[in-house]
């Protein structure tokens, strides 16, 4: 794929013209797991402030904060399939997407910590003073119920589209790195996280902007 620095360029251009002036500007970047959307959304914030002069001018609030607890997981049968669709908390993360666009005060929204894999309420924290949002995850541009609704919502969207070759790589890189032996990361990438890229990639609204592969 091209580099997260040309990749960034080109939504920075793209985000410029789709700029508004009476309100918050709210951007949606979606992607299957290990298209690098995190990375991307990442950059561009970063590359936003830095050209402001103002590390509050656009922030990024990841879609991971709305993962359902554990423990209702396991209620639902659904541990194993985490970071599914059904595993999190849609109808909150359409309240913030609304509340970015119109509510002109600081705004507190959950984060995910990883080392305790579960959602933290209230630890972000959005500045009224911020004019650009960021949202990013995988299920952004859905096409499923209260999903599909997110997208009338953003000012503008992008999505990453890799191979699926591609993401295997990436996601059995990333399952390694965190400890698991070559036969539990497999285990994860195609009895779960390949499931959700298939679907990302499959029953996905079309973007405004679209990245994928070169040659």
């Amino acid at each position: 794929m091209a580099s997260i620095a040309t990749q960034a360029d080109a939504v920075v251009e793209f985000i410029d013209r789709a700029a508004r002036s009476d309100r918050r500007t709210v951007i949606g970047i979606a992607g299957p797991p290990g298209s690098g959307k995190s990375t991307l959304a990442e950059a561009v914030v970063q590359q936003l402030n830095h050209r402001a002069g103002d590390s509050d001018h656009a922030a990024l609030l990841p879609m991971d904060g709305f993962h359902l607890d554990n423990e209702l997981l396991l209620q639902r049968d659904l541990l194993k399939r985490k970071g599914a669709p059904e595993t999190f908390d849609v109808g909150g993360l359409y309240e913030l997407v609304v509340s970015a666009r119109t509510d002109v005060g600081d705004i507190h929204y959950p984060l995910f910590d990883r080392a305790l894999d579960r959602a933290l309420v209230d630890a972000g924290l959005l500045r009224s003073t911020t004019s650009i949002v960021v949202f990013e995850g995988n299920y952004l541009l859905l096409d499923a119920p209260i999903w599909d609704g997110l997208t009338e919502l953003f000012d503008a969207t992008v999505f990453l589209k890799p191979s699926l070759e591609t993401l295997e790589k990436r996601l059995m890189e990333r399952w390694l790195g965190f400890g698991f032996t070559p036969e539990q990361a497999a285990l994860k990438v195609h009895e779960n996280d390949l499931k959700n890229a298939r679907l990302v990639l499959e029953h996905s609204g079309v973007a405004d902007l679209t990245l994928g592969e070169k040659a």
